[in-house]
């Protein structure tokens, strides 16, 4: 994108007269797109989060050999031989429990019993079953003073080894990963109470409309209900930002001015985006600020615009709901994730399928086509239609039609994006 040649920043009732492409607009984006700092965070807490720093492991998991079985350590050479026909006779000699190791060597001919995850006992090389033993009359519980092997075991049987799970030196994780449930317990066994994660973007949700009503309330008279809010938040929240959303804010200079100058690492304005009387954000962040993207050659969501206010990075997205969920998933969702340390793609399944019919779209514009899928057959269900929300929860995903092509004939194989 040519720097010296930034977009007008008052095209109120006058129009665009230009619009970037997709790519460079992308382009501008990705050259601003800085990772958040590191803080530390405990465990308990790090579910989900993405890591900072390359983690290895101090030590071995297990740190000493163990009983994987129930039944008696021994050495595997006293069995050799015996079968339910050939009973060989071991001296049972002690216990080895979960953190009560048996704290004697043992030799040929004896046996000591054992827990799964106990210490083995030194000398002993095997664990013979509690199913392969006959012991003789004594209570539950009461060690007896010899047991009966009915079946041979062979050096290393039902022995768990040390470090068969982590060995000293490994590297466990490195940053960039999303720190699962099973990831957390791994970092336990290995003695780390804490991590360094990527801090979350913190993110101002600006939703404007003098026509809208909170989130929730009765449509009444010339009003209507935010859409755009909710919908936004729970966006941000599943790319990883923290999101602040005080409430709706008036279609007024001095309202749009303070939240673009909000606390936050990413500013997200809704509505107020594109060539109305009313649509201040643009020459504000223009005049405050940078407004580096304002036009963009898509359908929906061309009225998209974003750039710089001192830290923050500032997104303009159009108030038609559909226009906004596009706009947010291309540009805003990008940045939240890649802020935040995550994958900057998509964060969709993709899915080959064949359309039912024919896509249409002008040479020189990027179209978002919802559409629907039975297994693999894609419906066009809507190109146009920003302000129909609805045809997002119709739909099962969308198909990107790229600017370089008229659209995609019936029966052509295309690239679905899924919703979920």
């Amino acid at each position: 994108m040519n720097e010296s040649n930034p977009p007008q920043s008052d095209v109120r009732m006058r129009g665009f007269t230009r619009r970037l492409t997709v790519e460079d607009a992308l382009a501008w984006l990705d050259a601003h797109l800085e990772l958040m700092d590191a803080e530390p965070l405990p465990l308990s807490r790090a579910a989900g989060r993405v890591l900072a720093t390359t983690i290895t492991s101090d030590v071995d998991v297990p740190g000493f050999d163990r009983a994987t079985m129930d039944g008696y350590a021994v050495v595997a050479d006293s069995t050799e031989g015996a079968s339910s026909y050939n009973r060989l006779t071991l001296t049972a000699i002690g216990d080895s429990r979960p953190g009560r190791p048996f704290d004697s060597a043992i030799a040929t001919g004896q046996a000591v019993r054992i827990m799964t995850g106990a210490p083995m006992p030194s000398g002993a090389d095997a664990v013979l079953p509690a199913e392969w033993i006959e012991v003789g009359s004594e209570l539950p519980g009461t060690l007896p003073a010899t047991i009966s092997a009915l079946a041979t075991v062979s050096p290393g049987k039902n022995v768990g080894r040390r470090g068969e799970d982590v060995v000293r030196g490994t590297v466990l994780f490195e940053p960039g990963r999303v720190l699962r449930p099973q990831d957390l317990g791994v970092l336990s066994s290995v003695g780390i109470g804490e991590v360094q994660v990527v801090r979350k973007p913190r993110v101002r949700l600006a939703v404007t409309g003098n026509e809208l009503l909170p989130s929730g309330s009765q449509p009444r008279d010339y009003r209507i209900a935010d859409a755009n809010g909710p919908m936004l938040a729970a966006l941000i929240e599943r790319d990883g930002g923290q999101v602040d959303f005080p409430g709706l804010v008036p279609d007024t200079e001095e309202a749009i001015l303070g939240a673009l100058h909000a606390d936050a690492d990413v500013v997200v304005v809704s509505g107020g985006s594109s060539v109305g009387l009313e649509d201040f954000a643009p020459g504000l962040l223009a005049r405050h600020g940078e407004l580096a993207v304002h036009g963009i050659a898509m359908r929906p969501s061309s009225p998209t615009g974003f750039g710089r206010l001192g830290p923050r990075l500032v997104f303009l997205l159009p108030g038609n709901p559909v226009s906004c969920l596009c706009a947010y998933d291309f540009f805003a969702g990008r940045a939240i994730r890649a802020r935040g340390g995550r994958d900057k793609a998509w964060p969709y399944r993709s899915i080959r399928g064949q359309l039912t019919r024919k896509i249409s779209s002008p040479v020189g514009r990027l179209d978002y086509a919802r559409v629907r899928v039975n297994q693999t057959a894609v419906e066009p269900l809507a190109v146009g239609g920003a302000s129909i929300l609805s045809s997002t929860t119709r739909a099962d995903g969308f198909v990107i039609v790229p600017a370089d092509s008229e659209g995609f004939a019936a029966g052509a194989d295309v690239d679905v994006w899924l919703y979920g």
